[in-house]
């Protein structure tokens, strides 16, 4: 099949439902004009009237134009024993103005008489009022049949007498949920083909949650079954274990299956780094097809083969989402890793030679030591430099010292730290205080570098992570310090090991530093 599938991001509603997602409604705004921009088609806003936030998304939606997506208020059926015209949820979703609304009912029997404790015919005169309801006010409307597949296999002439009161109104989508994301995809691909066959002339789409790991799966597989929309999240949030994750289906879809679904697939991995930055979330390294690994290559018989055919172990081409290739470069490389890690640099490193021999040997070396390069490229690229006889550092240390003031009285305590170092044949003596002791070191550093070297007042510390390696060794243990700086251009990440944390912070401190210096004389 190539015909299209319709992409219905619940990311600004059912997203916001999961631990740790948090939106207001200017975030809820951005993330829904970059939907837009992507080529989403229905963009769930939120529960109209159900809190502040949602209020402010919806007035302000109404205001823009939009290019591609159409937004959608959600809400729920006309609670039981009232008239739909007299209950005010139903009027919050007209009063938001959107050309689409979304209402949600009852599919589960038990969920009838258990949780609204009412009778199975009175449900379905609630879902049938409230779409010819919403009809009749020139929506479009979407019918979300909740625990639609748990009710099917408890009692399938009552889930699809549902189904059947939401065709009687008149609604223009009849969707599948999973609510409880129990279900398996052979289960919901013959459910939703059970669906198509009884109502073959409304449309029918797909609601999944990842409780089994199984929502994108089942997306598929209900696609595979007939369904031609498709709903999800950005980045896979959601309540529990999350939605369905649209950076993962959306590129099955068009790449794997031959549906076109978005605007531009390339345009995929920076509207899911996006959505995770307005979340104020970290990124997931290992998601498909968009994570910072997804096609990065570590073992030396992979790079090796990577380097000669990319296919062999790459299933798509990385670009085709926004992606790029990573070779990463630890104790399980060969030379391929290492060779190609400098040609990303543009270092003139040969195959076979002496300081290619030597990069390699020193990276299985300092792993061995607990040293890691994966985020740490800045101490690479400078190990690699040094074998190449093209860095030099031009300065050097001839002692710092750290200390840590506690006093009795009250006053605040303080770190301080004195860094003696010989630059261009001049003693330079510092003593800087600091928000802690490898603060102050940096602090120190500077005061003694940016004499002789003003550039580096453009650079910044802007992450530092500590590990501990050997726990078992209590406080005599390793430590690892992966420090990362900017110069407002770039990023770079440099590693320091050492049984003292201050030394490894050192470390990685000045290799930071030194790497911005080096990289600014090949400049000249």
């Amino acid at each position: 099949m190539s015909s299209a599938v319709q992409i219905y991001d619940t990311t600004l509603r059912d997203g916001t439902q999961g631990e740790g997602f948090f939106l207001s409604g200017l975030d809820k705004l951005r993330i829904a004009k970059r939907l837009d921009e992507f080529g989403i088609d229905y963009i769930e806003g939120g529960w109209p009237g159900s809190n502040p936030k949602d209020i402010e998304f919806f007035k302000a939606a109404a205001k823009e134009t939009w290019k591609h997506a159409k937004i959608a208020a959600f809400g729920s059926t006309r609670r039981a024993d009232i008239a739909v015209e007299e209950d005010p949820q139903v009027q919050t979703l007209l009063e938001a103005k959107t050309p689409v609304i979304t209402i949600f009912g009852k599919s589960w029997e038990l969920q009838v008489t258990e949780v609204l404790r009412t009778t199975a015919e009175e449900n379905q005169a609630m879902i049938r009022d409230t779409v010819r309801y919403l009809k009749e006010a020139q929506r479009e409307v979407v019918y979300d049949a909740e625990h639609f597949f748990d009710g099917y296999k408890e009692g399938p002439e009552h889930a699809l007498a549902t189904l059947k009161a939401a065709v009687e109104g008149g609604a223009d989508w009849l969707i599948l949920c999973d609510t409880n994301g129990g279900c398996l995809p052979s289960e919901v691909a013959q459910i939703t083909q059970d669906v198509s066959k009884a109502f073959p002339d409304v449309k029918v789409g797909i609601h999944t949650h990842n409780d089994c790991e199984l929502a994108v799966a089942n997306a598929i597989a209900s696609v595979d079954a007939g369904a031609t929309q498709v709903q999800g999240t950005i980045n896979g949030y959601g309540e529990r274990t999350g939605n369905c994750n649209l950076t993962s289906v959306i590129p099955i879809l068009e790449l794997k299956m031959g549906r076109k679904a978005v605007n531009d697939l390339t345009k995929l991995r920076d509207l899911s780094f996006f959505v995770d930055d307005v979340s104020n979330n970290p990124h997931f390294a290992r998601a498909a097809f968009v994570g910072r690994t997804a096609f990065a290559h570590k073992g030396g018989m992979h790079v090796n083969a990577v380097q000669k055919l990319a296919r062999t172990y790459e299933h798509i081409v990385p670009g085709a989402v926004g992606n790029e290739q990573f070779i990463l470069v630890s104790e399980l490389s060969g030379q391929s890793n290492i060779l190609m890690k400098a040609d990303e640099l543009g270092l003139p490193l040969q195959k076979g030679s002496e300081e290619a021999l030597t990069v390699l040997s020193q990276v299985k070396e300092l792993e061995q030591m607990g040293y890691s390069f994966e985020a740490a490229g800045g101490s690479l690229e400078l190990l690699i430099r040094r074998a190449l006889g093209t860095c030099q550092r031009p300065w050097s240390l001839e002692e710092y010292h750290c200390s840590f003031r506690q006093y009795r009285d009250g006053h605040r305590p303080v770190c301080e730290a004195t860094v003696k170092l010989e630059i261009e044949g001049d003693d330079a003596y510092t003593v800087a205080e600091g928000h802690g002791v490898v603060n102050a070191l940096d602090q120190a550093l500077r005061k003694a570098l940016v004499p002789f070297f003003p550039e580096i007042e453009s650079v910044s510390l802007i992450d530092y992570k500590v590990r501990i390696l050997d726990g078992e060794d209590a406080t005599a243990a390793k430590t690892r310090v992966l420090i990362a700086h900017t110069d407002g251009a770039s990023t770079w990440g440099t590693v320091g090991v050492s049984d003292s944390i201050i030394e490894a912070s050192w470390i990685a401190l000045t290799d930071g530093i030194d790497l911005f210096l080096q990289r600014k004389k090949s400049e000249i």
